[in-house]
């Protein structure tokens, strides 16, 4: 299981698009050319380091990497400590999204 943090907004156009097409907060996939995603273990700290001044609820992006028509690499995502997140290649289909948590503010 990959997790993606999406602004609400995003998540609701993806639901009426069919795929999510969102890269990072203020980013689409067309902008970065990848998705960022984290582990299980990741995404806290990515949600405290890059969405600390998002006020507004975020959706964490339950994603089942087996279910993906894009591909998904692991990259180093922070060269100082060589910590790698997965990326995933295109949209992410809505397959392959098996669950969601509404997380609210303050995601610091």
């Amino acid at each position: 299981m990959i997790y993606h943090l999406a602004e609400l907004p995003h998540w609701e156009q993806a639901q009426r698009d069919g795929t999510y097409r969102r890269s990072t907060i203020g980013r689409s996939l067309d902008d970065e050319g990848f998705v960022h995603a984290a582990s299980a273990e990741q995404w806290p700290g990515v949600r405290a380091r890059f969405y600390a001044a998002v006020t507004e609820p975020l959706v964490l992006l339950h994603v089942d990497e087996s279910r993906l028509t894009s591909p998904l690499v692991l990259e180093v995502g922070n060269p100082e400590t060589g910590e790698r997140f997965p990326h995933v290649y295109g949209p992410i289909d809505l397959s392959a999204v098996v669950g969601t948590t509404l997380l609210d503010p303050p995601h610091a």
